[in-house]
């Protein structure tokens, strides 16, 4: 099932799909949809899960991260089960 993912990028309100077969996770989906190469990212966010303890570090990293890359208000789109598109 494909879903949709909307999110602002420098203020610009843009929507695209995910699908879990494509992207980890929709943080990557968005990066790529932007141009945004995140292998250095990727690498200091696996190095900050092995050393800190809980998710509250590697979360942090990576709002704090995605706010200096230029976007913000990332979020799934909840489908209405009532509307028959």
């Amino acid at each position: 099932m494909a879903r949709k993912i909307t999110y602002k990028y420098k203020n610009q309100r843009k929507e695209i799909n995910f699908a879990y077969d494509v992207y980890h996770d929709m943080y990557e989906a968005i990066a790529a949809e932007e141009g945004i190469d995140l292998t250095n990212y990727l690498a200091m966010e696996q190095q900050i899960a092995m050393t800190s303890k809980g998710g509250a570090a590697v979360k942090d990293f990576r709002t704090k991260e995605f706010a200096r890359f230029g976007f913000s208000d990332i979020y799934f789109v909840k489908d209405d089960p009532h509307t028959n598109e």
